[in-house]
C-alpha cells in the first residue's frame, strides 16, 4: 500500500523550496525517515531520486539519524544508476566521512569506509556528473587522511583528467591537490 508520504513525492521538484519543503515534512515526523531511506534505494519506483534530494536536506540538518541506517545506506549505494540519486548520495557520503573525521559524531564501521571508498572512486573515475565527482574528490580527500594509499591514487586520476573537464571540476582538483601535497 502506497503512504500518503510516498504520494506527496510526485508533487517534489528540483527548486530548493519545493525539496525543503518536504524535508520538513520528515524533520517535523521523525517516523517517516526510515520510509525515506527505504524509498531511496526502491529504485523501480520513480519517485527514488526525489526521495534521495529529500534525505539530503534531511542529513544537513539530522545527519544522526542516518547512524542506525548506516549499513543499510553504505550497502546499498552501489546500486545507485540514476544521476539524481547518486549526486546527493555522494553529498550524504561527504558529510557522512567529515562527520567521522572531524566530529566524530558518526562512527561508520570499517565496511561502512570502504564502501563509500568504492563507490567515490567509482563515481570519479565513471560518467557521472561535475557535482558528483566533485563530492567524490572531496570525500576522497577526506578518506586519505584515514587511509594513506587514497591520497596517491585520487592525485593521479584528478591529475590525469583535470585537462578533460569543466572549470568546476578544475576548481575543486586545484583545491584538492594542494592539500594533497
Amino acid at each position: 500500500m502506497i503512504s500518503e508520504f510516498q504520494k506527496n513525492l510526485n508533487n517534489v521538484t528540483g527548486y530548493r523550496a519545493s525539496r525543503q519543503k518536504y524535508a520538513d515534512e520528515v524533520l517535523d515526523n521523525r517516523e517517516l525517515f526510515p520510509e525515506l531511506i527505504q524509498l531511496c534505494f526502491h529504485t523501480a519506483n520513480k519517485n527514488s531520486s526525489k526521495a534521495f534530494w529529500i534525505l539530503e536536506f534531511v542529513c544537513y540538518q539530522k545527519l544522526e539519524w542516518i547512524k542506525e541506517h548506516l549499513d543499510f545506506f553504505c550497502s546499498q549505494i552501489k546500486s545507485l544508476k540514476d544521476e539524481s540519486a547518486i549526486r546527493p548520495a555522494a553529498k550524504i557520503c561527504q558529510l557522512l566521512i567529515l562527520s567521522h573525521s572531524k566530529q566524530k559524531k558518526i562512527q561508520l564501521s570499517e565496511k561502512n569506509l570502504e564502501e563509500i571508498t568504492e563507490n567515490s572512486f567509482d563515481w570519479l573515475i565513471g560518467d557521472t556528473k561535475v557535482a558528483t565527482k566533485a563530492y567524490s574528490i572531496r570525500t576522497l580527500y577526506l578518506l586519505g587522511q584515514h587511509y594513506d594509499w587514497i591520497h596517491p591514487e585520487l592525485k593521479t586520476i584528478i591529475t590525469k583528467d583535470f585537462p578533460n573537464h569543466s572549470a568546476a571540476y578544475k576548481a575543486v582538483a586545484k583545491e584538492v591537490l594542494k592539500k594533497i601535497k
